[in-house]
């Protein structure tokens, strides 16, 4: 695993900067291009080099729902994003990067298909679909009668949290969770984590919704939250949380810390994601490993597929592994 100070030396910054921007300091003064590098630094440092086979050079467009700037407090998109940019540099693929919205500009390029990362409205997809057959979808599948997708089971990933807490008995499990929309705001999202969460315990005649906090998926959100779960429970808390992603986690982890709140002695929790910031927070964070980067690559392989002749739409999903640190029994 790479250390602290391998990040700082790439980073070209100090090892004291390193461990505050990974466990989101908010004291902290330094800018987001800084951020950005330190993160990006963790995250390459996490994979694995691999040989890919080279195709004569062409370009494809990367379309991401999240700017740089939220990419610092969700980092699950940004390590979706590299992995595509590793792959495509490995497969002889130029990419051109857009955020939502610059549909017009895409048509403008020469490109050979399409890699979308993030959640799109009805809308966006036509648009989408208007500029090239070729697309392959992250993290989301539209159609999976007309497009590829490379999409997380997190029904399943959520159920492994679940069984671990009550295979250890915990009687009370509390739920910190966040709720997107689509950028152009036309429809909300329902998210799979909170969705199964009340309806497998509620299965198990477990669940109390009155320990279900939803805000963004933000580390500031995960602070606010379990701040106000620990205000209003106080020593009927839940002894275990499930975080619907890791930023969550950290900011619910530092939340506990400052309320003087053991975890794991009193409190048990497990995020999901397993972003590069989950081994050095403290305790080092339990969370359901998504392979993120694997998306990343498979995303550039399957366009390969379609820009090669394939016609019939593949859906992918990749697995997800439970690991067991120190926020966690």
């Amino acid at each position: 695993m790479a250390t602290i100070k391998d990040i700082a030396e790439l980073a070209g910054v100090s090892i004291a900067t390193v461990s505050r921007v990974l466990n989101y300091d908010s004291t902290l003064s330094v800018g987001d291009e800084t951020k950005k590098r330190i993160f990006e630094v963790a995250e390459q440092l996490s994979y694995k080099k691999k040989q890919a086979k080279k195709l004569e050079a062409g370009k494809i467009a990367l379309v991401q729902w999240y700017t740089e700037k939220e990419e610092l407090e969700d980092l699950y998109y940004m390590s979706i994003r590299l992995g595509v940019e590793n792959q495509s540099r490995q497969m002889g693929f130029a990419i051109s990067k857009y955020f939502q919205d610059n549909y017009e500009d895409i048509k403008k390029d020469d490109i050979q298909g399409l890699i979308a990362i993030g959640k799109f409205s009805d809308q966006q997809i036509k648009d989408m679909a208007a500029i090239t057959n070729h697309i392959v979808f992250v993290d989301t599948s539209p159609d999976e009668e007309q497009f590829d997708s490379i999409v997380i089971d997190f029904e399943k990933a959520t159920k492994k949290v679940l069984d671990h807490y009550l295979a250890l008995g915990h009687e009370s499990i509390g739920y910190i969770g966040g709720r997107e929309v689509f950028k152009d705001k036309q429809e909300a999202i329902e998210d799979p984590r909170e969705l199964t969460f009340k309806s497998y315990l509620s299965e198990k005649g477990r669940l109390n919704e009155a320990y279900m906090y939803v805000g963004e998926f933000t580390v500031s959100d995960g602070h606010a939250l379990m701040k106000k779960a620990i205000h209003e429970h106080g020593e009927n808390l839940p002894t275990a949380f499930f975080a619907a992603n890791d930023s969550l986690a950290v900011g619910a982890l530092r939340a506990l810390l400052e309320e003087g709140i053991p975890v794991p002695g009193r409190v048990n929790i497990i995020g999901v994601n397993d972003i590069s910031i989950s081994k050095y927070v403290f305790p080092s964070l339990s969370t359901v490993k998504v392979y993120t980067e694997l998306m990343g690559e498979t995303a550039v392989n399957t366009l390969a597929e379609r820009i090669e002749g394939r016609k019939i739409a593949k859906k992918i999903t990749i697995t997800t592994q439970l690991v067991i640190r120190d926020s966690s029994a």
